[in-house]
């Protein structure tokens, strides 16, 4: 036996080896690798050839030639022996069989040894064409039970979140678990998922704590770094579960905003709001309140809410002054509508969001700008009196607000028209809403929507919280138009348009602002302008009937004045 050191392109390739097909590319990336960091470790076996050539033919070690090859190395050290009579057959076969993978404890001692002798985990890992991630893994073990490592050294290896579970348990922790799960002549295999769920601890991470350190110190909370986590991820958790819930509950205590509140979460993670709340699903209201909860995940979480108008007087007999008047009390059969109600509501605060949008920032006129503004105080839920009236908005902000910019410091009416132009629009915004509650203006902010094009504004309605509230008939014309066919359940079609509108825009028919024609016919009839008397000198607020009788004008005949002049303006 003699080592040489030859030119591995030189060597021949044995035609009769063992290996003939083609390796992993995986362990042709590892054994490349470490030739490039340290070299060929074990040289190569080659005979010299039977014909009587000067050169040699490849015994045993043909990877470890083409791969140095592929690495540009000039030269290779290899161990030249006779050449046996079957052509080193059964060398070849015999090498090739004794060859074992080391186990991954092994695996693990090494790399303990390297890191010890100053390499770094990323100097190992490209030495061995490994990920870090692996490295890291394997070093998982130097936290494992000695116990557990010799089970493991047989092969009988957890998974990598399993392995992670455990190695972030006390020794003590794992020693009593180990106990009821470890083998048995009867049962040799471990059940890791068992081991794992009985050392499972529940994370809660930094990135969705809401506290800042100084509650952090007070609850004694330390954060644990993740190795395993994305580089460019916040991965702090603690296992103070307690600790932690407790910190943000203090948070949201000291951080509780104005006509806001602190409600439990359900069994399924949702808020649980006070009784007879209504959720508000666009843009929350000066009037709404805000409840903060923590979910599941133990973040802060808020939602906003509006609690429901008070109920309607009862007559004499029970019922309300709606149910009253109608003799016929034949049965009717109750069909879901195409929308429901908790549908109308989302549409309602997704329209008055849109139209406020729209009035902030759509180009719009000034001719149509004033006339808007006449419009706006036609609205329901405005009250407009002259002389004994007030002006009052239910939850909006007061009249001043909006007027005082346009006054100067003497107190004098003083203004351009881009002052007058966004007091206006701000006026709007405060009195127009399409909301399903008294802050709704009705079919004039229909029409105001039209107008401006707040459509345009709307956003994606294509959600499953909104096609939750559709009927079946209603969800499959939503069809129409898509690549969506109808399914055989109304989940699946619900969940198809959802996938489909994902990255597109649904606005339902229902929510464009186009007012019903019946409903504006209706309004403008109702408040047609009448034919006011000849002005008789008579003070406006008095009547005088037979001399010296003075009659102060009753509620009747203010609302009778109210809707007066406003066709006009409508058309």
């Amino acid at each position: 036996m003699e080592l040489k050191f030859v030119d591995p392109r030189a060597l021949k390739e044995n035609p009769d080896r063992a290996r003939c097909s083609k390796s992993n590319p995986q362990a042709d990336a590892l054994l490349l690798a470490t030739i490039k960091a340290v070299g060929i470790v074990q040289p190569p076996v080659v005979a010299p050839e039977i014909d009587g050539g000067n050169g040699y033919v490849i015994d045993a070690g043909h990877r470890r030639v083409k791969q140095a090859i592929v690495a540009g190395l000039e030269e290779i050290a290899v161990l030249v022996i006779e050449r046996a009579e079957d052509g080193g057959a059964m060398r070849s076969l015999a090498e090739t069989l004794a060859h074992e993978q080391l186990n991954p404890v092994d695996q693990w001692r090494a790399i303990e040894r390297l890191v010890a002798l100053g390499w770094t985990e990323e100097a190992i890992a490209v030495a061995l064409a490994l990920p870090v991630r692996q490295i890291r893994k394997l070093r998982l073990l130097a936290n494992v039970l000695p116990t557990m490592l010799d089970h493991m050294a047989k092969g009988d290896m957890p998974d990598e979140r399993q392995l992670r579970t455990i190695a972030a348990a006390s020794l003590d922790e794992q020693r009593q678990v180990w106990k009821k799960h470890k083998p048995s002549k009867a049962d040799p295999q471990v059940s890791w998922w068992s081991v794992a769920q009985g050392l499972q601890k529940t994370r809660m991470y930094a990135r969705d704590a809401s506290f800042g350190d100084d509650l952090r110190e007070a609850y004694g909370i330390v954060w644990v770094e993740d190795l395993f986590a994305p580089a460019d991820e916040d991965s702090r958790y603690t296992t103070d579960v307690e600790a932690y819930l407790g910190a943000q509950q203090e948070w949201m205590t000291n951080s509780l905003p104005k006509r806001g509140t602190i409600v439990e979460a359900g069994q399924w993670g949702e808020p649980k709001l006070p009784p007879k709340a209504e959720r508000v699903y666009g843009k929350p209201g000066r009037s709404d309140h805000t409840a903060m909860y923590l979910d599941r995940d133990g973040k802060v979480q808020s939602v906003a809410y509006r609690m429901p108008e008070a109920k309607k007087p009862k007559g004499k007999n029970g019922a309300s002054a709606d149910d009253r008047g109608g003799d016929d009390y034949g049965i009717v059969v109750k069909t879901r509508p195409d929308v429901t109600r908790k549908g109308m509501e989302m549409i309602g605060d997704l329209r008055t969001d849109a139209l406020h949008e729209a009035l902030s920032r759509a180009p719009i006129e000034d001719d149509t700008l004033m006339a808007l503004l006449v419009l706006a105080f036609a609205g329901r839920n405005v009250t407009v009196a002259s002389g004994t009236r007030d002006i009052s908005y239910y939850g909006a902000a007061s009249l001043g607000e909006h007027a005082a910019p346009l006054f100067n410091q003497d107190g004098k009416l003083e203004f351009d028209m881009d002052t007058l132009r966004v007091a206006v629009r701000s006026l709007l915004i405060d009195v127009l809403s399409c909301r399903e509650n008294r802050s709704d203006s009705g079919v004039v902010a229909r029409v105001a929507g039209d107008v401006i094009v707040a459509d345009n504004f709307l956003p994606n309605m294509g959600t499953d919280e909104f096609l939750s509230c559709l009927s079946r008939p209603a969800l499959e014309a939503s069809c129409v138009d898509t690549s969506v066919l109808p399914r055989q359940k109304v989940k699946d079609t619900r969940a198809a348009l959802v996938e489909h509108f994902k990255e597109g825009h649904f606005v339902h028919p229902s929510a464009l602002f186009a007012p019903d024609q019946a409903k504006l016919t209706a309004w403008l009839k109702e408040n047609e302008a009448k034919e006011l008397p000849e002005d008789d000198g008579t003070p406006a607020d008095r009547e005088e009937l037979d001399g010296d009788a003075i009659v102060e004008p009753t509620d009747a005949d203010a609302g009778d004045d109210y809707a007066e002049g406003f066709r006009e303006a409508a058309e």
